[in-house]
């Protein structure tokens, strides 16, 4: 899963929700020098990860996009399925996507000492384009996957993934719902058990 998805998944606690999303940034067992919330965050972003990368409902999507896109298809997928999670956003929080967000950045900027020096030097610009709350229009997805295309050295190609997501809307639209109704259960089961690690 892509930001959105990790941040939500992560429940009310704010240093989960900064572990979880920091996790990709923090590499094997160099997560026992963070505090123990943040852990717990870092853990529950892994298993989050290794869970979506085996569902057979997520892999129907990548599916669709591999002969095109190659080892590329899981980013992409992560991403168009953070596109559905904030365009239904009431569907699944009460808080509107907005403010939940802005809430975010605050929190952020709150524990940025305790942010890996590349998501400091990230978070500006995070906050300047409103990344998250961008998730829920096409050409926010756009930006995002021209973006990352960039990073590849335009190797990937994947700012031509628009071009997927809207040839087959419903399609990834109703596998992400199914998914994702069955991957909140399994985050809530597994942020409980590491709660009592």
């Amino acid at each position: 899963m892509n930001y959105l998805a990790h941040i939500y998944l992560s429940g009310d606690n704010d240093l989960i929700t900064v572990g979880n999303f920091i996790a990709d940034g923090i590499k094997g067992k160099s997560y026992k020098k963070h505090l123990k919330d943040i852990q717990i965050g870092i853990l529950l972003h892994r298993n989050i990860d290794t869970y979506t990368d085996a569902h057979q409902t997520v892999r129907l999507s990548t599916k669709r996009l591999h002969e095109k896109y190659g080892h590329y298809s899981g980013i992409i997928v992560d991403i168009l399925y953070d596109h559905f999670l904030a365009k239904n956003w009431s569907k699944y929080c009460t808080v509107p996507l907005h403010k939940y967000v802005a809430d975010f950045y605050n929190s952020l900027e709150t524990h940025y000492d305790l942010l890996p020096l590349r998501i400091q030097k990230m978070m500006p610009h995070m906050i300047a384009d409103n990344w998250l709350l961008s998730y829920a229009s096409i050409d926010g997805i756009s930006r995002v996957l021209n973006g990352m295309n960039r990073k590849t050295k335009n190797k990937s190609g994947m700012h031509e993934a628009v071009v997927e997501l809207e040839e087959f809307y419903k399609e990834f639209e109703n596998e992400f719902t199914l998914f994702f109704n069955e991957l909140i259960i399994f985050s809530k089961q597994k942020l409980e058990e590491l709660n009592k690690i």
